[in-house]
């Protein structure tokens, strides 16, 4: 045995007898929580948690070496899990298929736990009707330099197109800087009218209150606003569900609040500490959602007033790329998040002269999805430089390949 690991616990999650290996292992070591106390955490909210991912089949993103390695995605359930988890076959947009996991109870909660899951990732679909979601998802993501408050603004306008199209809306926390709004629909629609209806709330939302929201899918050309994410929507998509544990230092919770409580609040109020004692006092503010279930009628038919939506010049060296408006040049890509913040302050240092005049929504850190990982790409948006200073794009300062060792038919180079 291995004399760091502790010996599992059986514990009783809804009359179910879980196993839950190495209990004691410390997870956030800030607050001092191991994996027995997560498990304990989401049995205490079990009831809001499966409101929001019960029954819906969910990738597991697993997180075997902690919060501060990189997590992977794991959308085939495990064969050999128990007989109180259900799976439904999903169908992606690549062509492939998966068996997913389908959680209904407390105890499938304390399993996907015990698998190393933090937050829990389900598809906007239930188990027995796949084709037709059920739920439009408003991601509100705030660009660099935007304040919650700005946040809250630009929610209440959302509140106001649902109203206007006959939509209920129900906001959380997405348990790092964002906000989520849930809606409920019938499961009449496809994902791409899903998405159609989603991309339309987020125009019609940046034409009310332009300057604080944009609809703008590229990154470089937001400036400082809240992108009204209307792609979490597309098909393969997924988000943290109500009650999830976020993978940050104070183990921070997507904590479904009220439409009073947006302005008095704040993100960093909601951690796996306080959030049991909350629900035991007031239930869980989302109880409703499921008795508010709506069409997307009045948004497709918005959709059709508004007509399509502007798109980028595609490049013309035969990529079919889009190209940016935005003088952007790219720095590095790599494996992790702390060696891409390196791989920025090694260019921030080597044009000292430049670094000032950036804006904070200039720097671009994004994490890419790869096969069954994050990756990140580090760009530069120069727009603030004048543009006889600019500096032309050099070679990578560090050069991760996510795609390394693998092949798939089409890609340039493959023997498949």
């Amino acid at each position: 045995m291995n004399p760091s690991k502790t010996p599992a616990e059986i514990i009783d999650a809804g009359g179910a007898e879980v196993r839950i290996s190495n209990p004691d292992k410390v997870i956030f070591a800030e607050p001092g929580l191991t994996k027995l106390d997560l498990v304990r955490y989401y049995l205490a909210v079990a009831d809001g948690a499966l409101r929001g991912a019960g029954g819906r089949p969910m990738v597991l993103k697993r997180f075997p070496k902690g919060i501060n390695a990189e997590p992977f995605f794991q959308k085939r359930v495990p064969e050999n899990h128990p007989d109180f988890i259900d799976t439904a076959t999903l169908h992606y947009s690549s062509g492939t298929s998966a068996e997913e996991a389908v959680i209904r109870n407390a105890a499938g909660l304390a399993w996907v736990v015990n698998l190393g899951c933090l937050d829990l990732n389900p598809h906007p679909v239930r188990a027995e009707d796949l084709d037709h979601p059920d739920e439009l998802r408003v991601d509100l993501d705030p660009m660099p330099g935007v304040d919650w408050s700005q946040i809250v603004d630009v929610a209440y306008v959302a509140r106001e197109v649902l109203d206007d199209v006959g939509l209920v809306g129900w906001p959380k926390t997405s348990g790092s800087r964002g906000l989520h709004i849930l809606v409920r629909i019938a499961p009449q629609w496809s994902y791409r009218d899903l998405r159609l209806a989603a991309e339309t709330l987020a125009r019609e939302v940046e034409n009310r209150a332009p300057g604080l929201a944009t609809a703008r899918w590229r990154k470089e050309e937001r400036g400082e606003s809240v992108f009204v994410d209307f792609n979490q929507n597309a098909k393969d998509r997924t988000v943290a569900s109500a009650y999830s544990i976020r993978a940050l230092a104070d183990a921070r919770v997507s904590a479904p609040l009220t439409w009073d409580e947006l302005a008095s609040t704040r993100p960093e109020h909601f951690t796996v500490r306080t959030v049991p004692g909350r629900f035991a006092d007031i239930g869980d503010p989302h109880v409703g959602i499921d008795d508010a279930v709506g069409s997307l009628t009045g948004l497709l038919d918005l959709a059709a007033e508004l007509g399509p939506a502007e798109k980028a010049p595609r490049a013309g060296d035969g990529s079919g790329r889009r190209m940016s408006s935005m003088p952007l040049i790219e720095v590095a890509r790599t494996k992790t998040k702390p060696e891409a913040l390196a791989a920025l302050e090694d260019w921030k240092t080597r044009h000292a002269d430049l670094a000032p005049a950036l804006h904070p929504a200039d720097v671009l850190v994004d994490g890419m999805r790869g096969s069954s990982s994050l990756w990140y790409r580090v760009r530069v948006n120069l727009q603030h430089i004048p543009e006889a200073e600019r500096p032309p794009q050099e070679k990578l300062i560090a050069d991760y390949d996510p795609w390394a060792g693998k092949e798939w038919p089409g890609r340039p180079g493959s023997t498949m």
